[in-house]
């Protein structure tokens, strides 16, 4: 992996309170883990959206061959113990 060196100020209240976690490692190591967190949590934003796209183009409600995705969910949600 190719190193990339970068400089910056960030508010010091918030990086004392990331270093006060200890989580035994560097800033470059907490920024590393915080990068990876954002771009994990974009990613997870874009499945998101392309499920709601996906439902949206065919409602649950759309009837098939083996009947619609909504009755067959009320119906297992009416025979399960809660």
């Amino acid at each position: 992996m190719t190193r990339q060196r970068i400089s910056t100020t960030v508010d010091a209240d918030l990086l004392a309170r990331a270093r006060a976690l200890d989580l035994s490692g560097t800033d470059a190591s907490m920024i590393e883990r915080a990068l990876r967190a954002l771009l994990a949590d974009v990613r997870a934003g874009e499945i998101d959206q392309a499920y709601a796209a996906g439902y949206a183009a065919q409602p649950m409600d759309t009837p098939d061959e083996w009947g619609d995705l909504a009755s067959f969910g009320t119906a297992i949600r009416s025979r399960s113990p809660r």
